[in-house]
This record gives C-alpha cells, sequence and structure tokens, in this order.
C-alpha cells in the first residue's frame, strides 16, 4: 500500500506567503491545512465564509512549466478560460461517495493533486481512495495491476461501487488494463448501482470496453489532476460537469463547426438535415482507432459516432479515420459528430490539405451526415455528455443542431456545490 504524502509547504515560500500564514502561527497550521480541519470538523451543511488572501491563492503552486504535457494537459485552445480567484471559500460537508481510477499517466505534482482532492471535496465529492495519486510505476499511476485493481475490485465486490468514479488524468497507458478487468460484471453492478464513471482522452478506452462488454454507459468530462487541480481551473468546465452529472435530460446547442474547422458547415449532408436518434459512442480518435478491430470497441447498431482529438496533423487525423472506416466500424451507423480538432496544424505538403477536407473526404466515403463543433475536447470551455445513452440530433434553423440526451444514471444536483470546484482552498 502506497501511503499519501502530505502535504508541505515548498522551501521557496516568499515574504509575502510568510506574511499570509502569520494568522494561523498560533495553531501551527498554514490556511489550507486549516480549512481542510475545519471542513473536516464541520459535520454540516455549509462552512462558514473564510476570507483568504490573492497572494494565498498563488500559493496552490502548479508545477506545469516543469511537467511534460500530454493531450489531457492542453487544452491548446484556452476559448478565454477566467483566471479569476474567489478571494471567498465555501464549502460543503462530501456525500457524494466518490472513487478515483488512476489508468494512464502519473500526476506530475503532489501539490497539483492535493489542491484537486481539496477542491473536490469542498465540491460535495467523498473520495474513498485518495492515497492512488502518490502511485507511480515508470510513466504510469501504478503498475498495470494496481492500476486495473482501481476498477477491477467493484468488479469482484471487494469495493462497494461508488455514485461517481473520477479518472485522475490521462496520458497512455489504459489500453494495457482492458483484458484484466471483467466488463460484464462491472458494467452490471454499475447499472445496479447507478454508478458514473467520468474522463476523456485516453480514459477513451475505458469508456469504449465498459459500453462494449458491460453494456455501461459512462461521462465524457474532465478529470480530477487535468482540471481541477489547475491553478485557475475552467469554471465554464466546471460547471458543464455538474450539470451533466444532475441533469437527467442534458441538451447541448451547436451554432458554428469552428471548433472541428472554420472551413466547415455545421451539418455535412447531401440532403436536407434531419433528425437522428441513437446510442451515442466514441472519443479519442486516437484511441478509438487503435481499438479498431479489437473487442473492446463498441459495435452499435444504429449508433451516432463522437469523435475529438487535439495536436495531430489532418493527414494522420485522416488516417486514423481511415482505420475505422477499413475496418468497417462507420457501417451501420447514422451519423458522425467531431468535437474539437485543436491543434492540427499546416499541411507542409499543401495548405490546402486541411482538417475540412479530411472530413469532407470522409462524408464522401461513408454517406453519413456529418455533426461538426460539438464543444468538446482538449479544450476550454467544453461540455460534458454521456457516451453510451441515447441521443437526438436535431438541425435547428440557423443551421446549426442540438443534442438531446436521455437514459444514464445522474447525481442529484443539491448535493453538488459546483463552485468548490474552481475554488482555492
Amino acid at each position: 500500500m502506497v501511503s499519501k504524502t502530505p502535504w508541505t509547504q515548498d522551501a521557496t515560500t516568499t515574504k509575502s506567503q510568510k506574511s499570509a500564514s502569520v494568522t494561523n502561527a498560533k495553531t501551527g497550521l498554514n490556511r489550507r491545512q486549516f480549512l481542510r480541519q475545519v471542513v473536516i470538523s464541520a459535520g454540516t451543511g455549509l462552512l462558514a465564509a473564510q476570507s483568504i488572501s490573492q497572494v494565498l491563492a498563488a500559493n496552490t503552486m502548479d508545477k506545469n512549466s516543469s511537467t511534460s504535457l500530454t493531450k489531457d494537459d492542453l487544452p491548446l485552445v484556452q476559448d478565454g478560460a477566467s483566471s479569476q480567484t474567489s478571494l471567498t471559500i465555501s464549502c460543503i460537508t462530501p456525500t457524494i461517495e466518490t472513487q478515483l481510477f488512476a489508468s494512464s499517466n502519473v500526476g506530475g505534482s503532489d501539490e497539483r493533486n492535493q489542491l484537486a482532492l481539496d477542491r473536490v471535496a469542498c465540491a460535495g465529492f467523498k473520495v474513498s481512495n485518495p492515497t492512488i495519486t502518490s502511485r507511480q510505476y515508470l510513466r504510469f499511476a501504478g503498475t498495470d495491476s494496481q492500476r486495473a485493481s482501481d476498477l477491477q475490485n467493484i468488479a469482484t465486490g471487494a469495493i462497494a461501487a461508488p455514485k461517481l468514479l473520477l479518472g485522475v488524468r490521462g496520458g497512455y497507458g489504459a489500453m494495457r488494463l482492458l483484458p484484466m478487468i471483467d466488463w460484464s460484471m462491472l458494467g452490471r453492478i454499475m447499472k445496479e448501482c447507478g454508478t458514473i464513471l467520468a474522463g476523456f482522452s485516453d480514459v477513451t478506452a475505458i469508456q469504449c470496453a465498459l459500453l462494449a462488454k458491460g453494456d455501461m454507459s459512462s461521462l465524457a468530462a474532465p478529470m480530477l489532476y487535468s482540471e481541477f487541480g489547475k491553478i485557475n481551473p475552467d469554471q465554464v468546465t466546471c460547471q458543464q460537469f455538474a450539470n451533466a452529472l444532475s441533469n437527467p435530460n442534458l441538451t447541448i446547442s451547436i451554432e458554428d463547426a469552428s471548433l472541428t474547422s472554420q472551413q466547415l458547415p455545421s451539418i455535412l449532408t447531401t440532403g436536407v438535415p434531419k433528425a437522428v436518434r441513437g446510442t451515442i459512442w466514441g472519443g479519442n480518435l486516437s484511441v478509438v482507432s487503435a481499438l479498431a478491430g479489437s473487442e473492446y470497441l463498441p459495435r452499435i447498431e444504429g449508433g451516432i459516432v463522437f469523435l475529438e482529438d487535439v495536436g495531430e496533423q489532418a493527414y494522420r487525423i485522416e488516417r486514423m479515420l481511415y482505420d475505422l472506416y477499413l475496418a468497417g466500424i462507420f457501417k451501420g451507423q447514422q451519423a458522425i459528430v467531431f468535437g474539437a480538432l485543436s491543434g492540427s496544424g499546416e499541411d507542409s505538403y499543401d495548405k490546402r490539405y486541411d482538417v475540412a477536407t479530411v472530413v469532407r473526404q470522409l462524408h464522401k466515403l461513408t454517406g453519413l451526415p456529418v455533426y461538426s463543433g460539438m464543444r468538446f475536447g482538449h479544450i476550454g470551455k467544453k461540455h460534458s455528455f454521456p457516451l453510451g445513452a441515447t441521443c437526438q440530433i436535431s438541425p435547428n434553423t440557423s443551421g446549426g443542431y442540438q443534442l438531446a440526451f436521455t437514459e444514464y444514471p445522474t447525481i442529484k444536483a443539491d448535493a453538488i456545490h459546483v463552485e468548490g470546484l474552481w475554488q482555492n482552498v
């Protein structure tokens, strides 16, 4: 068992930071430690508002510059994400049974992990296994068996199923775990308990396997380290995460295709756009294409395929789409939805060969309507949504479209204090 690394103050504490902690000198605690004890001892709903300086907020040391970036660390597109810091802290007693799973990269910063844990607790999520954030084996968040056990222990009944299974971060490594988990049993238990598994990026492998072999939905959503551990988490992303968790009739409206390509229409179809309805599935294109031909890729008749990616040139995007096309994945599907395809750059041979060209070629190959610009991927202000749920896509009168989701588990809205997800607790 790996022990949890306690939070300690950085040796390079500045004079202003030392001054900010003077008020707690009598207790021997810095303000984050003090507030954490108050939350634990409060035992009632709302933590009394505390005044806290921006200097203290700056002390939530996110060492991004010293950690190598992976796809879940981006976005390349910030979309004007808020950098405002709240000066007042309010938390609720966490009641939502939550378990973490760390299927991919190790988190690069103990401070960032702890800040994220503090935030989700402040927001109402009661994490049962915080110590897994300190595991490491090579580049991964633990050995294969350790990482698989985060989910397999639920499948075997060794650990009770929580309400929320929250991914720690993406990167790479989830595919190594797929043969080690009883997906059928895990899916059955999750259905019985109404458990929601949340994540994206490399976690797509987990979500695809869960749907393919366990017939269970999941939530395309931000993760612990990669979003809630940031110095300034994106408030829109946090709000939409809470909305998708609690709204049993989630809708998302898209008015333009710019997140996929500015050279595309929102709806690419050969006829008059019509409403389509089916199970939406997919995720990160790199991961979905890597699963082609395996038992872990869902085979959904009449489905709607969702795909997003980041940092892949147009020819690589097309090659992965051809992987899926040649494997027959698009046969029997009703539509393709593209989220953000950010950071694709320009083709060094011909700048005209871009993402729009690739998407149009896919439309020509498959004959399927293509909906672009879905606000999800490696971007700021993303809208979480269920995968493996029923989705109806309806065109609107302005050339855009709306996605409406049904038949997926949710959490009571009053159990979530969404502001806690971005406060500097």
